[in-house]
């Protein structure tokens, strides 16, 4: 990554237990006077990684980051039971009450921008603004867009999609994407769940890049991470995400007096770039950034530089209204 702030490491860190025996690991960084900045990471499953504390200046930020059920350092890891959005809502307020913090930033990307969205949806109040990078909004065509023959991402890359499905070939053909890796993944043969594992995430991976420099081997090399990532991804998007269809952009109008920053890039082909315009265009609010030359990764140079961006804007509007 460039253009990020220095790395640094988080001053304290421990397991917090929310609700049906389930523990998080949570992280704080920076300046715990500064604003306050609750990451949310991808996924779901992907964990909180190290380099998202460099987003944000360490000396005005005071930074804090958690894996979410199932995935990271959290327990019980890949866990599926009690694992919803509406509890994941749940144990973004439990850090909140339990850090005596009032109002933070949300800040999240791909499934981090929906768990956002929603935490900013059930408890308005409590957001100092939002930013958002790589819009998944949990519609139906995003679902299509992201893993169907006919979606978007398929159309652009049709011999690695095909790649995809292969650990689901035999499937019947009134079963699903979704629901075929689901029952794999849900099986006891551990050989050809790691195999669809392995799959799935090399699809996400190959495809969240404009410019793949990676030798595809490192794409899934972090099988820890490879399982949460597609067992919790699938379990998602078979449950539509438990949210109702549109549910998002439904209820833009709760937080339309928040101040958003959308960051998407141009040539996003994880999350479709249609999501992040038309929430700009319901949110009044809101400042809509299409990065060119980007995909969807984080990582990308220019997207890097956006959020680092974004996160600097959003330190000054708070000191400006203190």
């Amino acid at each position: 990554m460039t253009h990020l702030f220095p790395e640094i490491h988080a001053f304290t860190s421990e397991m917090l237990t929310v609700s049906n025996g389930n523990s998080l690991y949570l992280e704080q960084t920076g300046n715990p006077r500064g604003i306050p900045v609750l990451y949310l990471h991808g996924g779901p499953g992907a964990g909180i990684g190290k380099d998202y504390r460099r987003f944000f200046d360490p000396d005005k930020y005071w930074i804090i980051g958690y894996d979410q059920r199932g995935c990271g350092k959290s327990m019980p890891f890949g866990r599926l039971e009690h694992n919803d959005s509406h509890a994941l809502v749940d144990d973004v307020l439990i850090i909140q009450q339990h850090l005596k913090i009032k109002k933070w930033v949300l800040f999240g990307g791909s499934w981090g921008s929906t768990l956002a969205l929603l935490v900013a949806i059930r408890q308005p109040e409590s957001a100092i603004g939002l930013i958002l990078r790589g819009i998944f909004l949990a519609r139906e065509q995003d679902y299509t867009w992201y893993l169907e023959a006919s979606g978007g991402a398929a159309q652009l890359f049709p011999e690695y999609h095909q790649d995809f499905l292969a650990p689901i070939k035999r499937r019947p053909s009134n079963v699903s994407i979704v629901d075929a890796y689901y029952q794999i993944f849900n099986s006891n043969n551990e050989v050809q769940k790691m195999a669809a594992i392995k799959a799935w995430c090399l699809w996400e991976a190959r495809i969240s890049r404009l410019h793949c420099q990676f030798d595809e081997v490192q794409l899934v090399s972090d099988l820890h991470r490879a399982i949460s990532l597609a067992l919790l991804e699938c379990h998602y998007i078979k449950h539509q995400c438990f949210i109702s269809e549109d549910y998002i952009l439904q209820n833009v109008d709760k937080i339309q007096h928040l101040p958003v920053t959308i960051i998407h890039g141009r040539y996003d082909c994880v999350c479709k770039i249609e999501a992040a315009y038309s929430l700009s265009q319901r949110w009044q609010n809101s400042q809509l950034n299409i990065i060119p030359e980007s995909g969807h990764s984080a990582s990308e140079k220019l997207i890097t530089q956006a959020l680092c961006a974004a996160s600097k804007s959003m330190s000054a509007f708070w000191l400006e209204q203190q």
